[in-house]
């Protein structure tokens, strides 16, 4: 299948940041560690290694293998998961809301990048092992956020009671949801393989995270894709000295502070704001933040309060009760896990830089920090549609109005382009200005106001002829539109709004088989498939 690829600062798609961070811009490079290369990875996994015990890999083993009790587990994944008792193996990580159904495209983008990237560096370090891991977002809170997903332009959504962590939410009420995407999807072989994709994993599990587990191991452990919850008890034992060092210091706040504001005197924007104390407290239908006034801690939105003994005594005997926020989860996770590279979107990496100082005042080894896979799935109809129209991959990038424009211009029969007679006025009005300079200075002036007045004039001809030829050209353009609409609903990236199944319904297991085979996690450019 044809592949195509683009420089993501061509895109327009992509922060300045994110864009920066991928030309290695100097004045970025004290905000990471080392830079997505494939010789970085040695010297990544020696240092991990020395700061990595066999008392953390024993922790996690245990707690994967009680997380995967009764789940029919394939050879691949359970090889990968004894394989983290080994000084010699390590992760890639990525993570991801428990979106429905996967939510957007994306969720694929980022699981086949940590996938393929754990192979490559399996086929070039033969005397270690690499093992790709998804952590879900059990802990998120923002329920709207994951409950829908969109389907053929509209949502497919879960009305349920919210409120605490979404990963323990009930399953309950999925049945209608299950009925209603019958509806949607047919009786097509491969929709009956979405229906019982979707009934088997939300109608047959009790909690969103048990159904989520099940979604990605259905999906993914073919190819040995480890799935971790860190609302675990065990785990959260590990990170339990860090927690306290942020009741007692609030050292991330201030660390975190700094690093920001010397991203935003560069010119990047602060992607999330530290708070006094970035931990959530969590019960049953509670995650609300630990606020501290005057020595006493209170959780927010409650009547619950403690002392600053009463809270250490109740993180050291209930560490689950315990729950990082945005900026502590990335600690969280290189604490259990011995990773060294995570694999996320251009928002996350955003908040990953603000971390690199912050993790080196508690002695924490920085990771690696790549781009996932960034896919613009293309009919084979499309392409030949947009060659017969002249329109290029990256015209199809342009704001549409942009678009419209740039496109009346190329196949238009007539220049419509009165740069060269701007030009010839200007100079023109060059011998004006000579021979007003040799009488009254008021003279120059009126000069002036005359070009002005002429090349306003010549603009506002160009921009008629822009508009005449845009309406006899009208078909055409509305073709384009439609192409660039279908591609980019509601102009954002397709990878953004659109589910899976709309290209499952159509293509089947040759989706996946094609984005497992075409992702190149370290190629940094857009790709384009057409299938």
């Amino acid at each position: 299948m044809p592949v195509h690829y683009l420089p993501y600062s061509e895109t327009q798609y992509f922060s300045q940041l994110i864009c920066d961070y991928l030309a290695e811009k100097e004045e970025l490079q004290s905000f990471y560690h080392r830079f997505p290369k494939l010789e970085n990875f040695e010297p990544q996994l020696q240092e991990k290694q020395k700061t990595f015990s066999s008392v953390q890999r024993k922790t996690l083993v245990a707690a994967l293998t009680n997380q995967y009790k009764g789940i029919n587990v394939s050879q691949a994944t359970q090889i990968n998961i004894d394989s983290l008792s080994e000084a010699t193996t390590f992760t890639i990580t990525t993570g991801h809301q428990l979106n429905m159904f996967t939510g957007p495209l994306y969720f694929l983008y980022k699981i086949f990048s940590v996938i393929n990237l754990s192979e490559k560096l399996n086929k070039t370090h033969s005397n270690n092992h690499f093992v790709p891991v998804y952590w879900m977002a059990t802990e998120d809170h923002d329920f709207e956020e994951i409950n829908y997903f969109n389907l053929f332009g509209k949502k497919v959504q879960w009305d349920h009671a919210s409120g605490g962590a979404v990963g323990a939410l009930s399953t309950e009420g999925l049945e209608e949801v299950h009925k209603a995407l019958k509806k949607t999807l047919g009786n097509s072989h491969h929709a009956k393989q979405l229906l019982q994709l979707f009934e088997d994993a939300y109608t047959k599990h009790a909690t969103l995270t048990e159904a989520t587990r099940y979604l990605a191991n259905a999906l993914f452990s073919d190819y040995g894709l480890v799935v971790i919850d860190g609302d675990d008890a065990d785990l959260k034992r590990a990170f339990v000295p860090f927690a306290e060092k942020e009741l007692r210091s609030g050292i991330s706040y201030t660390t975190i502070t700094k690093t920001t504001n010397k991203l935003t005197k560069l010119g990047y924007p602060e992607q999330v704001h530290p708070r006094e104390i970035n931990l959530f407290y969590l019960l049953e239908g509670i995650r609300e933040r630990i606020v501290e006034k005057e020595g006493i801690f209170y959780i927010n939105d409650t009547n619950l309060s403690f002392s600053e003994e009463e809270l250490l005594k109740e993180l050291e005997s209930h560490p689950e009760r315990f729950s990082p926020n945005a900026l502590l989860r990335p600690l969280y996770q290189e604490v259990i896990l011995p990773n060294l590279c995570y694999v996320g979107g251009g928002g996350e990496l955003a908040y990953w830089f603000q971390l690199k100082d912050y993790f080196e005042a508690v002695e924490v080894l920085f990771p690696i920090l790549l781009l996932r896979n960034s896919v613009l799935l293309m009919p084979l109809e499309f392409s030949e549609k947009l060659k017969q129209l002249q329109v290029s991959l990256n015209d199809l990038f342009l704001k549409q109005s942009d678009l419209r424009t740039l496109y009346t211009k190329k196949v238009s029969n007539i220049a419509i382009d009165f740069t060269a007679q701007k030009e010839h006025l200007q100079k023109q009005f060059e011998a004006l200005y000579e021979l007003a300079k040799k009488t009254d200075a008021s003279f120059v002036g009126a000069v002036g106001a005359q070009e002005k007045k002429q090349i306003n004039g010549l603009s506002h001809l160009e921009k008629r002829l822009l508009k005449a030829q845009k309406r006899k050209l009208a078909d055409s353009l509305e073709r384009v539109t439609l192409i660039q609409d279908e591609l980019f609903p509601k102009q954002s990236l397709q990878e953004r709004t659109i589910n899976f199944s709309e290209w499952y319904l159509e293509y089947g297991e040759v989706l996946l088989d094609t984005l497992k085979e075409e992702l190149d996690p370290l190629r940094h450019q857009f790709t384009v498939i057409e299938l």
